[in-house]
């Protein structure tokens, strides 16, 4: 049975606790990473502090001064616009050590409710100083990049999913990296580069696999790392195709498709298409409708890429 990001991470971190005593677990009264069922196995190391994600953080903060590495979960949504100014102030100005995760990210969440559905949450953390982003893309990275994150020390904000998507990696063959993008694909003549983050990245191979048949083709690169964003990698595929495209579960304004062209403007200017949630609020829906209606599947990747590389071959 296909797991979520989630509930695939937070099910690690349990494991994980079984031999690692020094962290503890802070919840926010929901349910959304099965740490509300961490105090069933360690009842002296999970707080629960109801739908109160300023306190929740607040808290955090207040015991990390202290030495000790606390994870949060709670709603991405609540955790970057309600608990912001903790997050910012009280967790990152003074560098804590505090893991935050946040559920229910993007329109794979679209049939809890237009409410829950956080589409700017990359935006507004990757702004925040001395904060570190991560998002796995499947529940196999998902599961490795727990065990690093637990290793990590500072904020750190892990973007997790609602619902279950396919994997895309072997656990044998993924490696992760904070801070170093993963090449999913490498064609010798490449004509063009897609560029994404998180749970997208399946229908992104799978629109390189159908451009591939018409002869066209496009290198992979999966950054699970959003901030520190691996810039030589960018730069490399910019220089190596000349037409890009980024693709994420999040709004395209200042997100991660941002972030990709704020690098290239600065260093090598490039033709870039953006894939992602369009300038809106997340909707009530089916995910494939809201993606539909975003221009996020797999034939609005593969029209992007084509008109990327129009717009290469008249600027050459």
């Amino acid at each position: 049975m296909m797991l979520p990001t989630r509930i695939v991470f937070g099910n690690e971190i349990i494991e994980i606790a079984k031999e690692n005593e020094d962290f503890v677990v802070f919840n926010a009264d929901t349910k959304t990473c099965h740490l509300e069922h961490f105090e069933e196995s360690f009842p002296n190391r999970a707080y629960s502090f109801g739908i109160a994600e300023q306190n929740l953080l607040g808290a955090a903060a207040g015991m990390a001064s202290c030495g000790t590495k606390v994870i949060v979960a709670t709603y991405s949504v609540f955790l970057c616009l309600r608990a912001c100014e903790q997050v910012r102030t009280y967790v990152c100005q003074p560098q804590f050590d505090v893991m935050m995760l946040g559920t229910h990210a993007g329109l794979l969440t679209g049939t809890e409710g237009a409410s829950h559905i956080a589409v700017e949450d990359l935006s507004i953390m990757r702004a925040i100083p001395n904060l570190t982003i991560i998002e796995p893309s499947d529940a196999v990275s998902a599961r490795i990049m727990a065990r690093e994150a637990i290793k990590f020390k500072g904020p750190l904000y892990v973007r997790l999913h609602f619902a279950p998507v396919p994997d895309v990696h072997q656990e044998e063959d993924y490696h992760f990296t904070i801070g170093k993008a993963n090449v999913m694909r490498n064609e010798t003549n490449a004509q063009v580069t897609f560029l994404v983050t998180g749970i997208l990245l399946g229908k992104v191979l799978e629109a390189a696999e159908h451009l591939q048949e018409e002869g066209i083709a496009a290198d992979v690169i999966e950054f699970n790392t959003i901030k520190p964003l691996d810039e030589e990698s960018i730069i490399a595929a910019a220089k190596k195709t000349g037409a890009l495209v980024t693709v994420e579960d999040n709004t395209i304004l200042g997100g991660f498709g941002a972030a990709v062209t704020e690098v290239l403007s600065e260093t090598i200017p490039t033709p870039v298409k953006r894939i992602g949630i369009l300038d809106s609020f997340g909707e009530s829906g089916a995910p494939e409708e809201l993606y539909r209606k975003n221009k996020m599947t797999v034939e609005d990747m593969m029209e992007a890429a084509r008109m990327v590389i129009a717009l290469k071959k008249e600027r050459s």
